[in-house]
């Protein structure tokens, strides 16, 4: 049982249930999955070794190997053609989601240069909340030396929340890192 995992059942359950009026444990929102996903754009289209180096790289921070995404559609003024690799994406369930999320929340993004948190307004409406890394070397998994090119990422964290307030609370109660809402504004 990962660290996520016992905090979640040991603190987080008890006070989503007290919060939110919960009466059966098994309806307290918990996660479902999280999505990395590097979008490549232009560059995987001139030089497919981008989609070889970005798998590479996605495969070291994610622990298993991504699925090359595919352009749906033509768009000539990128040079584009339906079924040209422009990205990869991996999806992370179970002990991979949770040791994903506490190397995240612990490691990489206290290692973001003036770190003041993530915007707790980054919620779709139903539950889910997608936060934008700007570059791949916050994870100790990526040697600098080694990168060719410094790639950003977005991860999204599904949850089974039905609305923003209970899925931000789930969150923070994990421990994500949200900015403190700043009084001097």
């Amino acid at each position: 049982m990962t660290f996520l995992q016992e905090k979640y059942e040991k603190e987080v359950v008890p006070s989503l249930m007290e919060t939110f009026g919960y009466t059966n444990p098994m309806t307290v929102p918990r996660l479902e999955k999280v999505i990395v996903n590097m979008g490549l754009g232009a560059s995987a289209v001139e030089n497919p070794k981008v989609v070889e180096s970005a798998t590479a790289e996605l495969t070291l921070i994610t622990g298993q190997k991504p699925v090359v995404t595919r352009a749906r559609r033509a768009i000539a003024g990128f040079k584009l053609r339906e079924g040209m690799p422009i990205g990869v994406k991996a999806t992370l369930r179970g002990i991979r989601m949770q040791e994903f999320l506490e190397r995240l929340i612990y490691v990489a993004l206290p290692r973001v240069r003036d770190f003041k948190g993530i915007s707790p307004k980054s919620f779709d409406g139903h539950g889910n909340y997608t936060v934008g890394v700007t570059e791949q070397i916050i994870f100790p998994e990526i040697s600098y030396d080694k990168i060719d090119k410094v790639r950003g990422m977005s991860i999204t964290v599904v949850t089974t929340a039905v609305n923003d307030d209970e899925a931000r609370e789930l969150l923070s109660k994990l421990g994500m890192p949200f900015q403190k809402p700043d009084s001097n504004q």
